[in-house]
């Protein structure tokens, strides 16, 4: 951000800026007379007040002359419109300059005591174009009022006015310019004022310490407060509870309770008393850490201390409880104790309390809550209602969504956006567009215009249908609307687009948004890159990689992993190596997803000790493998033997991970690969009793193990079985039939599964028919054999290897 300071240009008012006043004196008129009469009347008065006001101040009476200004100024009626109105009066009938200073500054004293900040503003803007300008005591004055009132921009302006007419600031002019500057955002200002400050032998106090560590805690920047307050120690300044408290809240927020625990216990040794905001920053700080323990014990510690939790305190605290293990039923219960305690629970605490409960799909005990609260005196707002709503869309139930809806407009709350579009949102979600269309309708009926959010939620739901035409049709209704497209709207449909292997036409929509001046960011360029690797373009996947570069844009791990994937996915492990060297020289660090794709793609290539190197890495970096990592793992392993396949399966089950599908069918093949398949039939009998329903690849492993058994009636069990279950045996399972009953010399068993195959539409391959008719031709079945001649011929396949006499018949 550029220096304000040297923006700050007084730009003097013209004088057709200056105030005006209406004249108290008018025109007589005949069909109201006594109009006359009272405009004279109040002249009169007010000529009398200014004529009184000067004679004090000519004759040094300030005391009664500030009393006197003061009760014109908050008498009800005044005979003035504002403190600036008097002073224009007494300006216009007096030429004496002192005099008009001294009300002027008096005025501006009348002002600030009593809490009038912008009359204070108004009184400096009139003195500025009269040419007065205060002595620089009320300069603070006038200061502190504009801070009062937020108004901080005008704070910059009149320092850098007051600097440049000679004054020197004192260190209360410094602390709220900083101050205003930090609350405009422009940290580097404030610290440029700073730096000044002490330049000009200006010794800071505690209050500029405390803004500055203000402004660092909030944009994270924790060591740099640390050393701000060392530096206060330097100074012999005593931090005080403002102190401790900013930064209690900065090492919470940055994940570093410890520390932050650490200065609640130098508080209590300097004898720092602890304020409610002290515990609430503790408290969000233990809750973000899942610490729930401590946070309880922390809830005591408030009350042992004479405070009593307030309703924020609470909010704090069943968020915690919501996202721990403890869930609901841990919030609810601390819930009945803080209404048993007469906690007033408020709308804020109360919203986070629903939703939570709503998140676990509990929305109808949120109804309960909501029920209770309204029984101890809570009105309910928009935000609870839209809550609920969101908590019935979120579980599918539509009716009773709808219902809290007709609810909150028979309790005269009109529903906003927010309430539609989650009944819009969940609709499309559903796939139930025209519903979504039809709530639309009625969000427009009711005089609720859609937002750019409604339409964003019919782009994304037509998108994921693939109704693409709609989709460009609802950006062209959002401008005719006057609501313009942001770059989620344009997201979206690059998302569905790419999900659906449009690259090219994805790219039309980032030239199209780009044109209309909607800016891409990272996200939309990650979703380019990763559908042209899914689809394997990465040459385009790389050029889109390329222009963000020169865009600007910088990549995010989750662009560097799409490359890696679809390198790996290339076989171009050299390059994905190259790639992911770069990911540390850029300052991001690998996830789980990048060591993932890695181990797939060596998995892919046959180098099992790469997989496990890079397993053993990720480990000690302390990144938790997923499910997914133990996938190439265990089925790319095979040449290591089934003692690694177990033992990556018992650390899989150490880690909390369940196997899924992939995972069983891979250990069930190997174990029937080496003979073992009363195990692999354990294995899947586990598999069912977890939940993870076997499918084809699964049967064809537990056949194939029988088969080399010889177990020919057990086979046919497990095909039945498999039919059962739903599951339609296809040319695989067939084929391993048909070559195992061929290995077993069971030629007829192995014709009747042929003959199932052909029936279901499914072809054998020429050496299984070659194997089958000669064995056949062998047992002196010939009509058989000739039959898979013929039918072999008829589909194409000619090159069998069969008696050749055979193969003329067939072809008669």
């Amino acid at each position: 951000m550029a220096r304000r300071l040297s923006k700050l240009q007084y730009r003097p008012l013209t004088s057709s800026s200056k105030l005006s006043f209406i004249p108290f004196s008018t025109t007589v008129s005949a069909e109201n007379p006594q109009n006359s009469t009272t405009a004279d009347g109040q002249d009169h008065l007010i000529n009398d007040q200014i004529h009184n006001l000067r004679v004090l101040l000519q004759q040094g009476r300030n005391e009664t002359a500030y009393n006197f200004t003061k009760s014109l100024i908050l008498s009800n009626p005044s005979s003035f419109s504002s403190p600036s109105h008097l002073l224009s009066f007494f300006t216009s009938s007096c030429d004496d300059a002192s005099l008009n200073l001294t009300l002027s500054e008096m005025l501006l004293s009348v002002c600030s005591e009593s809490k009038m900040h912008s009359q204070v503003s108004e009184l400096y803007d009139f003195m500025r174009q009269e040419g007065r300008l205060p002595s620089f005591g009320y300069v603070r004055m006038i200061v502190e009022s504009l801070v009062e009132s937020k108004k901080f921009d005008n704070v910059l302006d009149l320092f850098k006015e007051m600097v440049g007419l000679g004054f020197r600031p004192d260190k209360l002019v410094y602390g709220r310019a900083m101050l205003a500057a930090v609350k405009l955002g422009d940290l580097k200002l404030a610290m440029e004022l700073f730096e000044t400050m002490k330049r000009r032998k200006v010794v800071p106090n505690v209050f500029v310490y405390n803004v500055l560590i203000g402004g660092l805690c909030k944009e994270k920047r924790i060591r740099d407060a640390e050393k701000l307050f060392g530096e206060m120690s330097v100074r012999n300044l005593v931090p005080n509870r403002v102190t401790f408290n900013t930064l209690i809240d900065g090492y919470c927020k940055a994940g570093e309770v410890d520390v932050a625990i650490g200065l609640r216990e130098r508080m209590k040794k300097e004898k720092v008393e602890p304020s409610i905001i002290t515990f609430n920053s503790l408290l969000s700080g233990l809750c973000k850490a899942r610490r729930i323990e401590e946070a309880r014990c922390m809830l005591n510690e408030i009350k042992c201390n004479g405070f009593v939790p307030d309703g924020f305190t609470y909010s704090i605290i069943f968020d915690g409880l919501l996202k721990s293990d403890d869930g609901a039923g841990a919030a609810l219960d601390l819930y009945q104790e803080a209404i048993g305690k007469g906690v007033k629970i408020d709308n804020y605490t109360c919203s986070i309390l629903l939703n939570g409960l709503c998140k676990e799909g509990k929305v109808e005990k949120a109804e309960e809550v909501l029920k209770s609260l309204v029984e101890h005196g809570l009105v309910p707002g928009e935000v609870i209602y839209n809550t609920i709503v969101n908590g019935y869309c979120q579980i599918g139930d539509m009716d009773r969504a709808i219902l809290t809806i007709e609810q909150m407009e028979s309790r005269g709350l009109r529903p906003n956006c927010i309430a539609f579009n989650s009944v819009i949102d969940k609709f499309c979600e559903m796939q139930l567009i025209d519903k979504a269309e039809e709530w639309v309708k009625k969000m427009v009926g009711k005089g609720i215009a859609p937002s750019v959010e409604t339409y964003n939620i019919l782009i994304d739901g037509y998108g994921r249908l693939c109704v693409f035409s709609r989709c460009f049709q609802i950006l062209e209704e959002m401008e005719e609307n006057g609501e313009k497209p942001n770059v989620i709207s344009y997201g979206s449909l690059i998302n569905c687009l790419c999900k659906d292997g449009k690259i090219l036409e994805a790219e039309m929509v980032l030239r199209d948004m780009v044109g209309r001046g909607v800016l891409p960011n990272a996200n939309i360029y990650n979703m380019l890159i990763d559908g042209s690797c899914t689809v394997g373009k990465l040459r385009e996947a790389l050029r889109f990689f390329d222009e963000m570069s020169k865009n600007g844009i910088g990549a995010t791990i989750v662009t560097y992993n799409s490359l890696i994937k679809g390198l790996c996915k290339m076989g171009k492990l050299k390059e994905a190596e190259e790639m992911f060297c770069l990911i540390t020289s850029t300052g991001h660090c690998p996830d789980v997803i990048t060591y993932n794709s890695l181990i797939s793609g060596y998995s892919n290539a046959g180098n099992s000790q790469k997989c496990l190197e890079l397993y053993e890495t990720m480990k000690k970096l302390g990144l938790k493998p997923t499910i997914n990592t133990f996938h190439p793992l265990i089925s790319g392993c095979s040449k290591e033997g089934i003692k690694l396949k177990e033992t990556l399966f018992n650390e899989m089950l150490q880690m909390n991970l369940s196997p899924d599908r992939v995972v069983y069918n891979a250990m069930i093949h190997c174990y029937q690969e080496i003979g073992h398949v009363q195990k692999a039939f354990s294995l899947q009998k586990e598999m069912v009793d977890m939940g993870v329903r076997p499918d084809n690849k699964t049967y064809n492993s537990l056949i194939l193990g029988h088969l080399k058994e010889g177990k020919l009636s057990e086979t046919k069990d497990l095909v039945d079985d498999m039919k059962a279950k739903g599951l339609i045996p296809e040319a695989d399972t067939y084929s391993l039939l048909i070559q195992g009953h061929c290995d077993l010399k069971d030629f007829n068993g192995a014709y009747v599964w042929y003959r199932e195959m052909l029936e279901n539409g499914f072809l054998p391959n020429v050496c299984i028919c070659n194997e089958l008719s000669t064995g056949l031709r062998k047992e002196g079945r010939l009509q058989e054999a000739q039959s898979i001649c013929s039918e072999m011929i008829a589909n194409g396949m000619d090159n069998l290897d069969t008696n050749e006499d055979l193969c003329d018949v067939a072809k008669m």
